[in-house]
This record gives C-alpha cells, sequence and structure tokens, in this order.
C-alpha cells in the first residue's frame, strides 16, 4: 500500500513540479517550459525572478527579518505613504494575505459605525459569486455554500444580493448594516466587472445612508486592469480597500487601506499581526512597487491587454463551439467556455499553457504584468491549439 501523502487533502494538484521561474516562463524539473499566464492566481505581477525585486529581498535577509510591530518598521511608514499618495487613502495597516485584508477592512468597518455610536451597524452588504476569502468572517461574506459546508453556523453579519442589481442593495439596507463590500471585478466568480454606473449608484447609496463603500481588490488590483487599481476606471473612490497579490509580487503581503475618517475607530489594541509589515514585507513590497509605478508601465499594461483582446476575439470567431465569451479588464481576463471548462483547461495545459479555473464556466488567463506583445501572441498561439485539440476530440465522440 502506498504511503498516505503527508499534507492535507484540501487541493486537486495538477502533476507539475517547477524548479525556477523567468519572467513568464516556468520550468519543471524536467525542463519543460511552461508560459504562466495564471501568475499563481494574479500574484506574480511583475513576473518570475524580478532582478529589482530578488535583489531588494536578498539586500533585507542579510539585515533583519523580523522585528514584530512592538517597534517602528521605517520600511512600513515609506510603503505607507508611497501607498496613500498614489491612492485615495489616508491610512494602512499590513497584512499577510488577501484574507487577512479583508478581515481587517470588516473590522474597520465596523469599528468605525461603533466608535459613532451605532453598535448595531455591522451588517456588511455582500454579492452573490464573491470570493473574498477563506476565513470564516470572509466565507460567510462570500456566501458560497461550497466553502461554508461543513463549518458550522455561517457567521451573521453578511447579507448577500445579485451581483449588479442596485435595486437589490437598496432594499437590502437596514438601520444594522455598516457598509458594502463589492469586488470591482469578481475573479472567482468569473471575471465579471462592476459597470460604472453600479459602481457611481454604490457610492451614492453609501452617502445618503451613511455607509462605508468597501472594495476588495485582491485580485484586481496593483496594475492587473491597467490602472494602479480597478475603481480608478469608474471614478469612484472607496473608503476602505483591501489589497494583496500582486502588491507582494509573490511574496506573502496584504493591506488594507481606509480614509482618515474610516479608520477612525482603529485605535491602539483594537487589532494587530504578528507578521504583518515585517521587514523582509516591505522590502519586497517597496521593490513591487518601484516597477508598478515606474513611467509607462501602466500604458505597457493597456497596450498588451489590447493584444490580448484583439487575439482572443478572433478566437471567439473561430471557435465559436469551444469559446463562448471573452470578459474582463486589462490583463484580468477571462474565457467563458462552451464546453466544460475542465476541458479546455485540460488541453490549454497540454499546450503547455498555464491559466486558471474560475467560476461561471470561466478560464482566467492572468499573465505577469511585464508579458510582452510577442509573449502575448505566443499565449494566443498555444490557446489556439488547444481550441483545435478541443474541436477534434468533440468531433471524435460526436
Amino acid at each position: 500500500m502506498a504511503e498516505a501523502a503527508p499534507l492535507y487533502d484540501t487541493y486537486s494538484r495538477a502533476p507539475l513540479r517547477f524548479e525556477r521561474g523567468e519572467g513568464v516562463w516556468l520550468i519543471t524539473e524536467t525542463g519543460e517550459r511552461y508560459l504562466d499566464f495564471g501568475a499563481g492566481v494574479a500574484v506574480t505581477s511583475v513576473g518570475h525572478s524580478h532582478p529589482h525585486v530578488v535583489g531588494a529581498l536578498k539586500d533585507q535577509a542579510e539585515k533583519v527579518w523580523h522585528l514584530s510591530n512592538i517597534y517602528e518598521i521605517p520600511g512600513q511608514e515609506r510603503f505607507a505613504k508611497r501607498l496613500t499618495d498614489a491612492t485615495f487613502a489616508d491610512k494602512v495597516f499590513f497584512t499577510n494575505s488577501g484574507a487577512e485584508a479583508l478581515e481587517c477592512a470588516i473590522k474597520t468597518a465596523r469599528r468605525y459605525q461603533y466608535s459613532k455610536g451605532h453598535p448595531e451597524r455591522f451588517h456588511i452588504i455582500t454579492f452573490e459569486g464573491a470570493f473574498h476569502g477563506r476565513t470564516l468572517a470572509t466565507i460567510a461574506a462570500g456566501g458560497q455554500e461550497k466553502y461554508l459546508e461543513g463549518f458550522g453556523p455561517k457567521m451573521p453579519g453578511f447579507d448577500q444580493v445579485p451581483f449588479g442589481d442596485i435595486e437589490a442593495v437598496r432594499a437590502a439596507i437596514t438601520d444594522a448594516t455598516a457598509g458594502i463590500l463589492l469586488e470591482p471585478v469578481q475573479g472567482e466568480g468569473g471575471i465579471r466587472p462592476a459597470t460604472t454606473e453600479f459602481m457611481k449608484a454604490l457610492r451614492e447609496l453609501c452617502d445618503e445612508n451613511g455607509l462605508l463603500l468597501i472594495l476588495d481588490e485582491v485580485q484586481s488590483g496593483v496594475g492587473r486592469t491597467g490602472k494602479l487599481f480597478a475603481h480608478e476606471w469608474s471614478g469612484v473612490t472607496p473608503d476602505i480597500m483591501a489589497v494583496a497579490k500582486g502588491i507582494g509580487g509573490g511574496f506573502p503581503l496584504g493591506a488594507c487601506l481606509a480614509t482618515a475618517e474610516a479608520a477612525s475607530g482603529m485605535k491602539a489594541g483594537t487589532h494587530g499581526s504578528t507578521y504583518g509589515g515585517n521587514p523582509l514585507a516591505m522590502a519586497v513590497g517597496n521593490a513591487v512597487l518601484d516597477v508598478i509605478l515606474e513611467e509607462g508601465f501602466l500604458r505597457h499594461v493597456n497596450d498588451v491587454a489590447l493584444v490580448f483582446r484583439q487575439g482572443l476575439a478572433s478566437l471567439k470567431d473561430r471557435f465559436p463551439d469551444v469559446i463562448e465569451d471573452i470578459r474582463g479588464e486589462g490583463l484580468m481576463l477571462g474565457v467563458k467556455a462552451a464546453v466544460p471548462s475542465t476541458e479546455l483547461l485540460q488541453a490549454i495545459r497540454a499546450a503547455n499553457l498555464l491559466a486558471i479555473p474560475a467560476g461561471d464556466n470561466v478560464i482566467r488567463l492572468l499573465p505577469p504584468l511585464v508579458v510582452t506583445a510577442d509573449e502575448a501572441r505566443e499565449g494566443l498561439a498555444r490557446l489556439e491549439r488547444a481550441a483545435e485539440g478541443v474541436r477534434a476530440k468533440a468531433k471524435k465522440t460526436a
């Protein structure tokens, strides 16, 4: 009998073992090269082994790794100042992950209402199809049964409504509502962008009712959609925003950003993190930001995104039996399959291209933001081969 694996059985892993990465490429232990259009689920924003980021990590590793927030950490102050200068925010709390950033965002919203004399206002309106993390609070916020099942009673205080339905949002607001939590582009839910009209209507509802607008930009932020953050396309600013994934370029790093008013209830002792904002993370985060904020970087993202959109539109036209729809913004793209998405994903992987599954029968294309136009075209060629393979297989079984 084979020895049982020592790991939890919580993942269905692909039988691939990668040894190293170079830019948008991953190389297996046996030397096979794969074009990485998954980027660790939108994490490796500046590609694998970016020399500037690697250099920053090495330099800091020779100084100090960890201090805890008992002491001042200069890298935190510098990173927070750069983030607030570039966004709506006045305050930043650093975390290790997106789920932790969302936990901080939820606590910030609840604490704000409490500090204003409204402890009864702790409910957050969220949206069907959302994904906000795997903690008990964030699975309750997401509301998806497959993540809630078997973990006891759903944590109270989250009210789901249909995505994009402003009248449902309006009807869900009560005297117990503290805020509204939204992904500007639903990632796990199938690359579904919120419209500008919906974003503006949410902002107006929050202003009219004394609510906080909380945005989850864990997947859509840090240049992924062609703006520094996806909400910028709508011209709407939130009160609180959770960020992670691409902000660390592969190093575990998240952040909760807020206006001074929204963060006013978070006094000393109300929240904390042992590892959040440690010197290693701050060195990497600042290095990633160096790359993302460089002049012309976001223009590059939009230029390459145009190559992708044109190529994907062509594939949709030529393979309507395989590709039903193309979605997304910038380099946060979704291919809605006309066949079971698992079949298309298997064919994509067979073409040595990596992509990420999502809800609504969608496959996500989330390449590192440093991807070139030529690499985009190579990825499109591999996706075309995958579509041809799916079509040929369907004809054989017909």
